[in-house]
């Protein structure tokens, strides 16, 4: 339908409204013809369609699409990764009896701390005892004979240097002190392993820390033919913390040039640990690495790696799972924008840069890692462009956009 098809309802209704003022103004009844109608509709048509036109608003002219845009930044990006780690003491000593008898003493509470040197146990040492005195008898014995093979010795000399005694004398005197001489040796060390062995009777912390309970009850017969295990001691100031990493972990820190378990001078930061507590907690403190096995377990595909840890608190218990999260590498000056801006489709990902005439170029990226609400562009992106970060499903590469800022969110880099 045409313009002047629309308008030709209001033009007849206006040509009759002008008929019936000019009647009366004139008094005069006014028949036309059809011809002269069509001749008059056309005339007030073409005036219609030049009112139209004349009176008509201007156009507005297109709505550019309005996105949040953000800087392309650079940063040092930090990569970590998370493993599953066990909590084990600097120092686990097993406390053994070393001597048989029966149990007499427990001189400590359990669960307490010990300190090295300290009394724990004493076992009956009233046969040790025996065993000590009878050794230094014998002892006694061996010096009264040295002795005396001595002075016969001494004796004995000069008579054979006068020829009043004779070299069989002499011989024989010699043997019987240097054998004397000898027991006296003997009776000695066999005294020295008595005491010794009494003193095994009372048993001693080797080392400070934390005692479990103990092993054997007051009465019981321990010693090699007994129980042996008394009880355990455990140093926790200092923990290791023990994880394990695939052999896939260890290609790309090679990649990065990285050693895990190895110091490196040239590096600004070394590979730490940090834990997480059963209630979701952080560690306070963390852990340098200290060790990697240099062979992987050919049934789990993984190396052992260690870590050491403070623990002035004895917060974290040896035997305990937590989750660990380490360092693996830092990436300085790369390129990093939010997530949130990248497109993911089969031919790759993409982003929407503005330039500086506020034009839209679809970009193809290769990314790298990702860290927290931020991702790591290896390529395709320069510093210091905008990206666009809010409404992209609206674009298309060659638009121009009204580009608004966007406040950068909170970084989750900081530990």
């Amino acid at each position: 339908m045409n313009l002047i098809e629309k308008l030709q309802p209001y033009l007849q209704k206006l040509y009759a409204a002008v008929k019936k003022c000019y009647r009366k103004v004139s008094g005069i009844r006014i028949r036309l013809s059809n011809k002269s109608k069509v001749l008059i509709l056309a005339v007030l048509a073409a005036m219609a369609v030049g009112l139209y036109f004349l009176l008509r608003p201007e156009p507005l002219p297109p709505a550019l699409p309005v996105v949040g845009v953000e800087p392309v930044r650079t940063d040092d990006v930090r990569i970590y990764g998370e493993y599953v780690g066990r909590i084990r003491a600097q120092q686990f000593v097993e406390i053994r009896a070393r001597v048989e008898g029966y149990l007499e003493q427990m001189l400590f509470d359990e669960g307490t701390y010990v300190r090295k040197g300290q009394t724990l146990f004493i076992i009956d040492p009233k046969l040790y005892k025996a065993k000590v005195e009878r050794a230094k008898a014998q002892l006694n014995k061996a010096k009264a004979q040295a002795l005396k093979a001595e002075r016969d010795l001494n004796r004995i000399r000069p008579l054979y240097e006068h020829n009043a005694a004779s070299q069989l004398d002499l011989d024989n005197a010699i043997a019987l002190y240097e054998s004397s001489t000898a027991d006296v040796i003997v009776s000695e060390a066999d005294l020295t392993q008595a005491e010794l062995t009494l003193s095994y009777t009372s048993v001693h912390s080797p080392i400070s820390g934390y005692i479990s309970e103990r092993n054997a009850d007051i009465g019981t017969l321990v010693g090699p033919g007994g129980k042996s295990l008394l009880a355990t001691v455990v140093k926790s100031d200092t923990v290791q913390v023990d994880f394990s990493m695939t052999a896939l972990d260890y290609l790309r820190s090679k990649a990065r040039n990285v050693n895990i378990g190895h110091k490196d001078s040239t590096r600004t930061w070394d590979p730490y640990i940090t834990v997480t507590l059963a209630d979701g907690s952080k560690y306070p403190f963390r852990g340098l690495v200290d060790f990697a096995d240099p062979q992987v377990n050919p049934q789990t595909g993984t190396f052992s790696v260690r870590a050491e840890m403070a623990n002035p608190d004895h917060i974290l218990l040896p035997g305990q799972f937590t989750r660990v999260r380490l360092l693996l590498d830092v990436r300085e000056n790369a390129v990093v924008v939010p997530s949130k801006s990248i497109v993911i489709e089969k031919g790759g990902a993409h982003i929407f840069v503005v330039r500086a005439d506020s034009i839209v170029e679809k970009r193809f990226i290769e990314t790298g890692p990702e860290i927290g609400n931020n991702i790591v562009v290896e390529r395709g992106l320069a510093a210091d462009e905008r990206v666009v970060v809010e409404g992209y499903n609206k674009l298309s590469h060659g638009i121009k956009v009204s580009p608004v800022e966007v406040v950068p969110e909170q970084s989750e880099q900081a530990e």
